[in-house]
């Protein structure tokens, strides 16, 4: 029986699908103006996890994971580069993918995207006005958080105690604080769309809330991100979904959230300059060891990064591909006996083992050391047969790396390899001068984004830069 932590109700549940056999998850994507970061990487990751387990217990899952490619942040990235706004989400929209793959991180079903999606974002928004939701002020329309009496259900929080929070914005003109913006109205130099209250963009999370219900229905199995979109996102979300239905049982049925990264025990922060983007690490490890190592804490429990539990990572997939590659040699002998009965036994308890632990709120962590438990048992049969003279048992072995190869699957690894990333330490004295130079135009120009695109790709290289009031210095590292 598969039990899963609700952040809704604040215990573990049993999951019961909204309808027999299948499940319906959304999943909040990322907003393309950069590259993801390890940060961003933990709940595709999960996620991932969770729709592969569901669909090896016989689950058949839709998945759908939106862009949020309307924002301040990627309005703010065009201006500073100059380039319309279409540009940066294209490219990042990119590298989110290439991002992904090398994480072993399967396709969602439908990627939606807010800017395809307007007029079912005005429907949903003229439904709230019409059923007095809502206000508008000035081509504004803000939804009423004292008009839903649950506001606060998701967080735990009091109307009357909260502040605004992220991307909340401060404006006297609203009714409450903590009321949010359904629709924005345009500002000089924004991109725009028409709408019956003048022309402007949507909020933040209106979009969510319209894509699931357009792609999912009004009622559906999952809803999940990190812990930091709980509130205001998720909590937002909810009451407008459930204000647009007229159902306080409607939308998400399950609401799963994991835990925060820091590295080296300090939270991720730019100006900390500890914010580690994935193609940054993908540099230095392969995909499947970072995978890995997020997978070997549970998701809800917080995950520090720090080379020491990288390289810890590294290792311990080293020892569980070694094993599966030498399960593979074994298993091209010709066998010699049928005996060997202990072989399936083990993997039938390491299976049921495995399976425990997953339905357990989906422990990867505890489930992975079942194969360890068989990675040990490959190893010392292996060693008996090829070392000792042992009889081979072809089918009981057969037996016991399949059930190996069926966890590696749910958890996603053995798919990619494991041969560290080439590093390219050839750039001359002269390009590293040249690079500053231009480093130092953009910074000029205010184009922070290339300005950190400098920076990163020569600390990729092992060559650190040190700003100082006299001019900007290198070394290696």
């Amino acid at each position: 029986m598969l039990k899963v932590y609700n952040t809704l109700t604040r215990r573990k549940e049993e999951f019961v699908p909204q309808e027999p056999g299948k499940v319906g998850m959304y999943v909040c994507g990322v907003t393309p103006y950069n590259h993801p970061h390890i940060g961003n990487a933990r709940p595709f990751v999960t996620w991932d996890v969770i729709k592969r387990y569901l669909k090896h217990r016989g689950f058949e899952v839709r998945h759908i994971q939106n862009f949020t490619d309307m924002d301040d942040k990627i309005i703010k990235a065009a201006n500073t580069e100059g380039v319309a706004w279409e540009i940066i989400t294209k490219r990042y929209i990119k590298g989110y993918f290439d991002a992904i793959d090398a994480l072993n991180v399967q396709r969602a079903d439908l990627y939606p995207k807010v800017t395809e999606h307007i007029q079912d974002i005005i429907d949903m928004v003229e439904r709230l006005v019409e059923k007095c939701y809502s206000y508008t002020i000035d081509g504004d329309v803000y939804f009423s958080v004292e008009k839903f009496p649950e506001y606060g259900k998701l967080s735990g929080r009091k109307l009357e105690d909260m502040q605004a929070g992220a991307r909340v914005e401060v404006d006297t003109r609203k009714h409450n604080p903590m009321d949010f913006a359904l629709w924005k109205s345009v500002k000089p130099g924004e991109p725009y769309w028409e709408s019956p209250w003048g022309k402007g963009r949507p909020g933040w999370h209106i979009e969510c809330s319209a894509m699931s219900r357009k792609y999912l229905g009004e009622t559906f199995d999952f809803h999940g991100g990190g812990s930091d979109l709980i509130f205001p996102h998720h909590e937002n979300e909810i009451a407008q979904s459930q204000c647009c239905c007229g159902d306080y049982h409607s939308f998400a049925q399950y609401w799963l959230h994991n835990g925060f990264i820091t590295i080296d025990n300090e939270k991720m922060s730019k100006s900390l300059n500890n914010f580690i983007t994935v193609p940054d690490i993908l540099k230095q490890y392969p995909g499947e060891v970072v995978r890995f190592f997020i997978l070997r804490t549970h998701y809800r429990s917080p995950l520090d990064f720090s080379e020491d539990r990288i390289k810890e990572a590294q290792a311990g997939l080293l020892r569980l591909k070694n094993a599966y590659d030498l399960g593979k040699e074994l298993l091209s002998r010709t066998s010699t006996t049928d005996t060997h009965h202990h072989l399936s036994e083990t993997a039938d308890k390491a299976m049921a083992d495995f399976y425990e632990a997953m339905d357990d709120d989906f422990n990867t962590a505890l489930a992975i050391g079942y194969m360890f438990t068989l990675s040990k048992e490959i190893n010392v049969y292996a060693n008996q047969v090829i070392n000792k003279g042992a009889e081979y048992d072809g089918a009981n072995f057969k037996r016991l790396l399949d059930t190996y190869e069926k966890m590696a699957s749910v958890i996603g690894i053995f798919e990619g390899s494991l041969e560290m990333p080439q590093q390219d330490d050839t750039i001359s004295s002269a390009e590293i001068e040249a690079l500053i130079a231009e480093r130092t135009e953009a910074k000029k120009a205010k184009n922070w984004g290339r300005a950190d695109e400098i920076r990163d790709s020569l600390k990729a290289k092992g060559i650190i830069l040190e700003d100082s009031a006299t001019g900007t210095k290198w070394k290696k590292a």
